[in-house]
């Protein structure tokens, strides 16, 4: 299904979201740490969104291609399926669809672990994260 080829490429996004942490400048790490509840959230997501998409978007597309997404979607708007005459001429990209919603779905869980990290003493389980937010 879409959703297993979406949560195939999610693993890429670690590595992602280190190296955009890595690069944060101390004026973007104030930001953040001053910021609202979803604060690091948007920066990764302003940061990492493009990285994120390329990574994504070839295992999108072979899980698309292995669970037969592609050629049931490419039967529905070819010209003798069901949404052919409505499609035919549609730039729409099924794929790219996937992709962005994949990302839409990490940035939602990032930002719902963000609000509670910063919300919750307890969820602070690292001394990083335990020192930072003691700070704020």
């Amino acid at each position: 299904t879409m959703n297993h080829a979406a949560e195939r490429a999610v693993p890429e996004a670690a590595n992602v979201f280190v190296d955009a942490i890595g690069k944060m400048s101390i004026d973007d790490a104030t930001a953040v740490l001053k910021g609202g509840d979803t604060a690091a959230t948007e920066y990764l997501r302003k940061t990492s969104t493009d990285t994120l998409a390329a990574r994504f978007a070839p295992i999108v597309e072979d899980a698309m291609q292995q669970t037969g997404v592609t050629r049931s979607y490419q039967n529905l708007i070819g010209s003798g399926g069901f949404m052919g005459g409505f499609m035919k001429d549609s730039k729409w990209d099924l794929a790219n669809y996937v992709t962005e919603r994949a990302l839409d779905g990490v940035f939602l869980m990032v930002g719902r672990e963000e609000q509670r990290i910063r919300a919750n003493p307890a969820a602070r389980t690292t001394e990083l994260l335990k020192k930072v937010f003691a700070a704020r």
